[in-house]
C-alpha cells in the first residue's frame, strides 16, 4: 500500500496532459465502448474553455477516480459519470447536456450520485450522532436504498478514494471528518460489494488519518523485516510449487500482501503484538478448478503441519458477499507461520474486483446470467449483520415488506427508518408519541406539505406542532392515507382509548341496544354480558363498542348464537330431548303437545319464547317480550310453560319487518332485490308515504329461517341508499 501511494504521487497531473490520460484510460476498454468515454473527455475539456471552469484539485480527484475505477474495471458508463461529476453538481453542465452528447444512462448516474450528497451534508449537521454506530448503520442501508443503479454506489466510492489521497492538503479536523465518514461508511459498502482493492485502499489512507503514530509504525515494521520476508515467501512459494509439479497440478502460486489497515485490526481485536501476526507471511494459489483447490490443500497439508484453529472453508459456506476461498495457515519452515489462501480463477476475480468481475458482460449482447444474479444480489444489501456493528435488521411491520423502507432525516440530522408510503405522521409518531398527538402540520426542504404526502428517500422532515391537542379520528380511516405505519395507527387508537370515556360509554351503549332492539332483542343482562366477553363491568364494554374495538352487530349476532340464559334471558338454542327431535318447539314438562305461533309477536327461532297453553288449541308461542303474553302471565301465571326450539330444520316463520327510508326513485325495487338476493319469501307488503316530509314506511311480512338470517338481512337492507332504519316490527 505505501509503494502503492509512493508511484501515484509521483505520476504527472492528468490535467497537463488530457489527450495523453483519455488514451490510457481508453485503453482498458473495448474497442466498441471507447467512443463514450471519449465523448465523456471532450465534454469535460469543453468546460473548460467554454466556462472557464477551475482545473484545480477538483479536476485531480476527477482523474483520480476515473482511473480507479478503470483500474477496477467498470463500464464506460460509470467512468464517465465519475469524471464528470463534479461539473454536474456544481450546474458547470446540465442533465440535458448529458443526455444529449452523452447518453440517459450517465445522466440517471450523476442524478443518482446527487441524491447521496445528502449524506455529506448530515455529517456536518449530525455533531454527536456521528459517533453513533446505530446512526452508520442506518446510513449503509439508506445508501442502497437510495441507489436504484448499484453503480450509483461505485462512483461515490471512487471519489471517496480520491478525497481520501487529497486530505493531506486540508485542515486537521477536514482530514479526520473525511476519514471517519470513509472508514464506518464506505469501507463496508465496499466490503459488501466485494470490491476489495477499493475497500483495503479506503482502509488504510482512513487509518494514516485517524491512527498516523500507529500506521506509521506498523509500515515501519513491515519495511524494516521486508526483505527477510520477501526472501522466506519466495523459498517458501519454490517448495509449493515443486510439490504441486509433483501431484500434477498447474497452479499459480503468488504473494500476498497485507494491509496496513488489517494488521492493526487484528491487533485491537485479539490484542497482539505486531510479531503475533500469523498471517503477514501469506501466498495465494490460484487453480483452474474447484476440484483442483481441494487437491491443492490436501498437498500443503500433507507437506507442512497446519494450525487447526486458522482453517477457514469459504467454498463450502460463502461469505455473505459471496466471497469464496479456502483458508489455512500451517508452520513452514524455521517453525514460522505461513498463511495460504486457495481459490480458482473465478473465485480471485470476483475476491478482487466484486460486482466489477462481471459488470463488462453488461456492455456486451448478450445476457449474462452470472451478472443477472449479482445484481439480484445487489438489491438484498439490506442485511449488515457481519459489518462494523452488530445492529438489528428493520423490524418487519404489516404494512411493508422490510426490504421497502425509507430513510428519511430529522432537522438535527438523526435518520428515522420507516415503511415505504410513509407519511409526516408517521414520522412524527415515529419521534415521540406525544410529537404525533400535536402534530398539525410538516416541512420538506422549508416548504409545507400536506400531513397524508408520502415521504422520500433523503427527505429532513420538520414537524409543525401545537401546545395541546390530539389526533383526529380521521387518521385512523385507512382511505385518507394519513398513517403508514401499524404502530403510529397503535399510538392514535391509544389515545382515543384514554380519552372522553364517559362519551364513548354513552354512545356505545345507544348503539348496542339499538343493535339489540333492531333485532328483536331485548332483556338483556348486560353485566353478565360483559363478564362473558371479559370486559368486567358493562361500561368498560359499552366503552368498547363506542370507540369501535368491538361491533355492536357482532356482539348481537354473538348472543344469537349463544345458549347460556344467565348471560341473555332468550334461549335461543336448547338441546331437545331424542324422543322430540323432529319438534320445532319443545314444551318443559308437558310433551309434545301441539303447538302454533302468535300472530301478535310472530316469533322465529333464535328468540327468547315462552309457551302459553290455551283451551282446546295446543300451546301458543310467544316472544318472551311480547305484551300479550306479559298479560297472560299476570292473568293466568299457571298456564305459562317454559318452551325451547328443538333442533335445525327448514321450517320457515313470519317475521314482521318495518322500514324507514327518504322516499326515491328505485326504492323499492333495491329493497326487494335484496330480498330475492336472499331468497326470501314476501308473503305481505304494506307501504306509505309522508310527502311532506319525502319519507317512506314500509312494512315487509317474510319468511325467515332464524334470527342469524333475519339479522343479516336488516344490515344488508340498512346499508342501502337513503334507508334510515330497518328492524324488526
Amino acid at each position: 500500500m505505501v509503494a502503492h501511494k509512493d508511484k501515484l504521487a509521483s505520476a504527472p497531473a492528468p490535467q497537463n496532459d488530457l489527450a495523453g490520460w483519455a488514451r490510457s484510460l481508453m485503453a482498458r476498454l473495448d474497442a466498441q465502448h471507447r467512443p463514450l468515454l471519449e465523448a465523456a473527455v471532450a465534454l469535460f475539456a469543453q468546460l473548460r474553455v467554454d466556462l472557464n471552469v477551475s482545473s484545480g484539485e477538483d479536476d485531480a480527484d476527477a482523474f483520480v477516480a476515473a482511473e480507479l475505477l478503470a483500474d477496477v474495471g467498470f463500464d464506460s458508463e460509470t467512468l464517465a459519470a465519475a469524471l464528470l461529476l463534479h461539473d454536474f453538481e456544481n450546474a458547470a453542465v446540465t442533465v440535458e447536456q448529458i443526455r444529449t452528447q452523452l447518453n440517459p444512462s450517465v445522466a440517471e448516474l450523476l442524478e443518482g450520485v446527487q441524491r447521496m450528497r445528502v449524506i455529506h451534508d448530515l455529517r456536518q449537521r449530525q455533531g454527536d450522532l456521528v459517533a453513533d454506530q446505530n446512526q452508520w448503520e442506518a446510513l449503509r442501508r439508506m445508501v442502497f436504498a437510495m441507489a436504484s443503479d448499484v453503480r450509483v454506489v461505485i462512483v461515490t466510492l471512487g471519489w471517496c478514494v480520491a478525497h481520501l489521497r487529497a486530505a493531506k492538503t486540508k485542515s486537521v479536523p477536514e482530514q479526520q471528518a473525511v476519514a471517519r465518514e470513509a472508514l464506518d461508511l464506505y469501507a463496508p459498502l465496499a466490503n459488501r460489494l466485494g470490491i476489495w482493492q477499493i475497500k483495503w485502499e479506503i482502509e488504510d489512507l482512513a487509518l494514516r488519518t485517524l491512527e498516523p503514530e500507529r500506521y506509521k509504525e506498523i509500515a515501519r515494521l513491515l519495511e524494516e523485516r521486508r526483505v527477510d520476508r520477501e526472501r522466506y515467501i519466495a523459498s517458501f512459494i519454490a517448495t509449493l510449487q515443486g510439490a504441486l509439479r509433483d501431484a500434477g497440478i498447474d497452479a499459480e502460486v503468488k504473494g500476498r500482501p497485507k494491509h496496513i489497515y488489517s494488521i492493526w485490526k487484528k491487533m485491537q481485536r485479539k490484542n497482539l503484538g505486531f510479531e503475533e501476526i500469523f498471517d503477514i507471511r501469506a501466498v495465494r494459489v490460484i487453480t483452474k478448478t474447484v476440484a483442483e483447490c481441494y487437491a491443492v490443500l490436501s498437498v500443503v497439508h500433507s507437506r507442512w503441519n497446519y494450525v487447526r484453529s486458522e482453517f477457514d472453508d469459504y467454498i463450502a459456506a460463502p461469505k455473505e458477499n459471496a466471497y469464496q476461498s479456502l483458508h489455512t495457515a500451517v508452520l513452514g519452515p524455521e517453525e514460522r507461520v505461513v498463511e495460504v489462501q486457495i481459490r480458482s480463477s473465478d473465485m480471485d476475480q470476483h475476491a478482487e474486483l466484486g460486482v466489477a468481475a462481471h459488470w463488462r458482460y453488461k456492455e456486451g449482447a448478450g445476457v449474462d446470467l452470472t451478472l443477472e444474479r449479482k445484481l439480484t444480489w445487489l438489491r438484498q444489501l439490506l442485511d449488515w449483520r457481519d459489518t462494523v456493528v452488530s445492529s438489528p435488521a428493520p423490524q418487519t411491520e404489516s404494512d411493508g415488506d422490510a426490504a421497502e423502507r425509507i430513510y428519511v432525516f430529522t432537522p438535527k440530522g438523526k435518520i428515522i427508518d420507516l415503511p415505504a408510503g410513509a407519511t409526516p405522521l408517521d414520522f412524527a409518531y415515529h419521534i415521540h408519541s406525544d410529537v404525533g398527538h400535536r402534530c398539525r402540520g410538516a416541512k420538506v426542504a422549508d416548504k409545507i406539505i400536506p400531513l397524508t404526502a408520502a415521504l422520500h428517500n433523503g427527505d429532513v422532515v420538520e414537524i409543525l406542532t401545537i401546545k395541546q391537542g390530539g389526533p383526529s379520528r380521521d387518521w385512523l380511516n385507512p382511505n385518507l392515507g394519513y398513517l403508514k405505519s401499524a404502530k403510529a395507527r397503535d399510538k392514535v387508537a391509544q389515545w382515543f382509548k384514554q380519552q372522553n370515556y364517559d362519551e364513548d360509554v354513552a354512545h356505545g351503549r345507544t348503539q348496542l341496544e339499538k343493535e339489540l332492539h333492531r333485532v328483536g332483542m331485548t332483556e338483556v343482562n348486560f353485566e353478565r354480558l360483559a363478564q362473558r366477553f371479559d370486559y368486567g363491568k358493562p361500561d368498560k364494554l359499552f366503552a368498547a363498542v363506542g370507540r369501535g374495538e368491538v361491533k355492536a352487530s357482532q356482539l348481537a349476532h354473538a348472543l344469537q348464537q349463544s345458549t347460556p340464559a344467565a348471560e341473555v334471558t332468550p334461549r335461543i338454542v336448547a338441546p331437545p330431548r331424542s324422543d322430540k327431535a323432529r319438534s320445532d318447539i319443545y314444551i318443559e314438562g308437558e310433551g309434545n303437545l301441539l303447538t302454533h305461533f302468535a300472530k301478535c309477536c310472530k316469533p322465529v327461532p333464535g328468540d327468547d319464547v315462552m309457551g302459553y297453553i290455551t283451551r282446546g288449541r295446543g300451546v301458543t308461542v310467544h316472544r318472551r317480550d311480547c305484551a300479550e303474553l306479559a298479560h297472560y302471565r299476570v292473568d293466568a301465571p299457571e298456564r305459562v310453560a317454559d318452551v325451547t326450539w328443538g333442533r335445525a330444520s327448514e321450517t320457515t316463520y313470519p317475521v314482521d319487518v318495518s322500514i324507514v327510508a327518504s322516499d326515491r326513485q328505485g326504492l323499492l325495487r333495491d329493497i326487494t332485490s335484496t330480498l330475492a338476493n336472499e331468497r326470501i319469501n314476501v308473503t305481505g307488503t304494506h307501504s306509505i308515504s309522508d310527502t311532506q316530509a319525502n319519507t317512506a314506511y314500509i312494512t315487509f311480512t317474510l319468511q325467515m329461517k332464524d334470527t342469524t338470517q333475519l339479522s343479516r338481512l336488516l344490515s344488508q337492507i340498512g346499508q342501502l341508499p337513503s334507508v334510515i332504519s330497518a328492524k324488526r316490527a
